[in-house]
């Protein structure tokens, strides 16, 4: 009655390689993330993250940024009394 006798287990190589798996795996997001790769970000396409974003005043009052692609061409500085009297209160 030698209860000190450890059994080894019949699984063990399944269990060596889980556990390798798991380790390559743990490396592989190291090094993914120090290098900026983003796995659950969201993406933006290239054409749309290099083009310019305007600021904007709507009618309301609340200041919004759009895609300088947007706007049109035609750009007319507005005065400080145009932006007074168009803002809905």
């Amino acid at each position: 009655m030698d209860n000190n006798e450890k059994t080894i287990p019949e699984n063990s190589a399944s269990r060596r390689k889980f556990v390798r798996g798991l380790g390559i795996f743990a490396v592989f997001t190291t090094l993914a993330s120090s290098a900026g790769l983003s796995f659950f970000g969201k993406r933006v396409s290239k054409a749309r993250s290099k083009s310019k974003s305007v600021k904007m005043l709507t009618e309301d009052g609340r200041l919004v940024e759009i895609d300088e692609m947007l706007v049109t061409s035609q750009r007319k500085k507005a005065t400080n009394a145009d932006v007074q009297h168009w803002i809905k209160k």
